[in-house]
């Protein structure tokens, strides 16, 4: 049965792969700013135009394919689409699972802060500050830490939603609200009464595409474009675009990754990508 399922995924991200008018990309619309639903119609963002510009560059057409986030990795097995082009985090159990293409952007953390009011530049600054935070995510538990709560007596204002605790910062509820980067850019971007810390923290992991074990091919050819697309500049400039600020100086956004997927984890090739961008 296992091997009846495992043949017809096979099939499936075959027929994506060979037919350009067929490939189909996962995402989970409405993560903003990577992937959101355009008031045109269609989608827009961060990851969409750097599928946009893979897609032009290999010559082919897309389809995104809206779904969940809780099913999006089932759906990769199953064949439905060819790459989960939502923004995934590289971890070791993923990658025992499918293949990572080159990693594009940097798993970072920021605080959002009241516009014009004192800056972060470090954990010290908001020492006894209110923090508010999406209640039960991974923020609230980094913050919730003992090491970091008894050193740094913060008190933690929890929400149901996170842009209720951004309303909290806007509003002078809380001195201000954690959450990753990208989503801190693009809320200043959009609400002008909040800005983001200039205390930038790294979780040490990267984020890239996601493909079938069976797409080694597919992840070669995207692999190719997505090195120049580094090189040349084109993904910092897509993530200033949607973020307002620039990637990190020298980050996964810029730095072009030997071999083939992501040194470290599992089904990495070493072999040259065959790119010619460095």
């Amino acid at each position: 049965m296992k091997a009846a399922i495992a043949l017809g995924a096979a099939a499936l991200l075959a027929a994506g792969v060979t037919s350009a008018a067929e490939m189909k990309v996962a995402a989970d619309v409405g993560y903003s700013p990577h992937v959101m639903a355009s008031a045109s119609g269609g989608v827009e963002g961060y990851n969409v135009d750097i599928m946009d510009e893979i897609a032009k560059r290999m010559g082919v057409k897309h389809e995104v394919i809206d779904q969940e986030w809780s099913g999006i990795f089932a759906g990769l097995a199953a064949g439905k689409y060819v790459v989960i082009i939502a923004p995934t985090t590289v971890t070791k159990e993923r990658s025992e699972k499918m293949l990572f293409g080159e990693p594009y952007f940097e798993v970072n953390y920021q605080f959002l802060i009241k516009k014009g009011a004192p800056q972060i530049n470090n954990l010290g600054d908001l020492a006894g500050k209110k923090i508010a935070v999406n209640k039960g995510n991974f923020y609230d538990k980094w913050l919730s830490a003992p090491e970091r709560m008894n050193k740094y007596k913060w008190e933690l204002v929890r929400f149901g939603k996170n842009a209720d605790a951004i309303q909290a910062v806007a509003t002078g509820r809380a001195d201000a609200n954690f959450a990753g980067d990208t989503v801190m850019g693009w809320t200043a971007k959009k609400n002008p009464l909040v800005e983001p810390s200039n205390l930038v923290i790294s979780s040490g992991r990267v984020g890239a595409m996601a493909f079938h074990t069976t797409s080694i091919e597919m992840r070669k050819k995207f692999e190719k474009v997505m090195e120049c697309m580094k090189a040349d500049g084109t993904v910092a400039k897509i993530h200033q675009k949607w973020t307002g600020q620039k990637p990190v100086a020298g980050g996964a956004a810029y730095k072009v990754v030997p071999g083939i997927g992501v040194p470290g984890f599992a089904n990495y090739d070493n072999s040259p990508s065959g790119s010619g961008c460095s």
